[in-house]
């Protein structure tokens, strides 16, 4: 399958074009509701952290799902917000300072989700939402893999066909994997915990589902 702004270990363009459209990008989900939809998944399903646990956010964005980790978890971790793009990682900066919760707890990184700036199972957490359609599946899932400790969990937020997801490809040049794709890929280094449909009300749910899945 070819992607528009696939990346490589030594070259991601998609860093580049996010750059350029951070602003729009931040809008976007803002105006559909993304965080409040958040907010209300982490409700009903409490992250499987404790007191001082290690979760990086690869493909941080804007800042929209980091800052929805901040609003969740109510005890001191190491949050690592990543991406490619330095304009975006600057917009998540700004956001999270005029935001509630605890910042202190949040540093950001500029890097690539093909390789990931970590030790091997250095991490308990990894979230990510909207960067794995920029790169081979197999490789970005075994690179989070091997970044995570044993029984560390991942949550991904990956797109699912439908005609919103299409017009959000068009509109960021990324390309959906199949959802059963995704699961045989997920399968390969984790147990999959649940697989939640967002409620038909909430945009969110129009173009996204969310996948927990323990590291095997």
């Amino acid at each position: 399958m070819e992607y528009a702004l696939t990346a490589t270990k030594t070259e991601a363009r998609a860093g580049s074009y996010y750059d350029r459209i951070a602003r729009f990008y931040d809008l976007t989900f803002k105006l559909n509701g993304y965080g409040r939809s958040l907010d209300q998944y982490f409700a009903t399903h409490p992250l499987p952290v404790s007191r001082g646990a290690r979760i990086l956010d690869a493909g941080c964005g804007t800042g929209l799902l980091t800052l929805a980790l901040v609003r969740a978890v109510r005890f001191p971790v190491s949050i690592t917000a990543l991406d490619l793009s330095s304009t975006s990682i600057e917009a998540a900066r700004k956001a999270l300072a005029d935001s509630r919760g605890r910042k202190r707890d949040v540093t950001f990184a500029q890097g690539n989700l093909l390789s990931l700036p970590f030790a091997d199972g250095s991490l308990d957490l990894v979230v990510t939402s909207g960067a794995l359609e920029y790169v081979p599946l197999s490789d970005g899932l075994a690179e989070i893999a091997r970044v995570m400790a044993p029984g560390g969990h991942l949550l991904h937020l990956p797109c699912r066909p439908s005609v919103a997801s299409t017009l959000l490809e068009i509109l960021f040049r990324f390309k959906s994997h199949p959802p059963r794709e995704v699961e045989r890929n997920t399968e390969r280094h984790f147990r999959i915990v649940h697989h939640y449909r967002f409620p038909v009300p909430q945009i969110i749910g129009w173009s996204k589902s969310a996948i927990m899945a323990q590291k095997l």
